[in-house]
């Protein structure tokens, strides 16, 4: 299948990206998939949210799945490239470049996700998913009576941590930052909590396979723990949308309807890139199908079409 052209181009390859790419070809439809193979799917995590996998399944293990259930339908290509420039409409279709080579679709699916601010110290990388997490929803459970260090200086932080404090009473809080933007409220929820607070930074941790241990600060502290939540928010990754024009909810998320349709006709976005559902893996493969159905009823001919 010739790459040049295609119905669609899909840009990120984790859960939303693979899940519309595998509908797609199912409308019979030619796909491109840009996937550098990076992303919160690349991670150690393992998924336990997901139905159908009673020991739950490692994000990494459920792309290899995906990678190779895909891999039976000859409509779908990947390329590892990273996209840095986005263009086009409706009428003309879209156009998107890596390293100086261009591909066009008739539509486009952004599933280009999140860069979540880690804190980092040597090694970190190793330690996410294993120990450190940044998700109640997913790893809130496994963690019910440890020793949780919470990372982050807002009231976000602050709420995570009284939240943690329903699994476990061995909750502490880390700013990890200069500033300390805790208000007087939440810092008054933590005190009556029992959740102690503390105003430093990370310069090094202890741990081992993933497995942390201890934190060191640079004014000197060494706390011990069994898991770190790391609270520092994270950036969606809008930059071709911005250059497509695509409209941004005021979060900074793109803003998409129910049918994952952004406010460019042909333009399609799915996944943790949008935060119309939870972040989770469940609400991306479910994104990533409604995506592929809106865009594939776009790619009709008007004569198909019931509107």
């Amino acid at each position: 299948m010739t790459t040049d052209s295609v119905d669609t181009l899909i840009v990120g390859g984790g859960p939303a990206g693979l899940s519309a790419a595998l509908y797609l070809a199912r409308y019979n439809r030619r796909v491109l998939v840009f996937d550098t193979g990076h992303g919160r799917s690349t991670h150690h995590q393992t998924n336990r949210n997901y139905l159908g996998f009673p020991g739950g399944i490692s994000t990494i293990l459920l792309r290899e799945l995906a990678r190779e259930q895909l891999a039976h339908y000859p409509e779908i290509v990947f390329a590892q490239h990273t996209i840095t420039h986005a263009e086009g409409d409706a009428e003309a279709g879209f156009t998107v470049t890596a390293q100086g080579r261009t591909w066009h679709g008739r539509s486009l699916l952004l599933a280009t996700g999140v860069l979540d601010h880690f804190p980092h110290f040597p090694r970190w990388e190793s330690y996410v998913g294993r120990s450190m997490f940044w998700c109640i929803t997913c790893d809130g459970y496994e963690n019910r009576g440890r020793d949780i260090l919470v990372v982050g200086h807002t009231d976000a932080a602050a709420g995570e941590a009284m939240q943690l404090h329903s699994l476990t009473d061995r909750v502490r809080l880390l700013t990890n930052s200069r500033a300390d933007d805790i208000s007087a409220k939440f810092r008054a929820r933590l005190d009556a909590a029992g959740i102690p607070v503390f105003h430093d930074r990370i310069k090094d941790v202890e741990g081992v396979d993933g497995r942390l241990k201890a934190v060191l600060t640079h004014g000197g502290l060494r706390l011990e723990l069994d898991s770190l939540f790391s609270i520092q928010g994270a950036t969606p990754e809008t930059r071709l949308a911005q250059q497509l024009g695509v409209r941004l909810a005021p979060s900074g998320w793109i803003e998409v309807d129910t049918e994952q349709k952004t406010s460019v006709a042909g333009v399609y976005a799915a996944g943790d890139v949008t935060s119309l559902h939870s972040h989770q893996v469940t609400t991306a493969v479910h994104e990533g199908a409604q995506a592929a159905s809106a865009a594939n009823y776009f790619l009709y001919p008007p004569e198909l079409k019931a509107d």
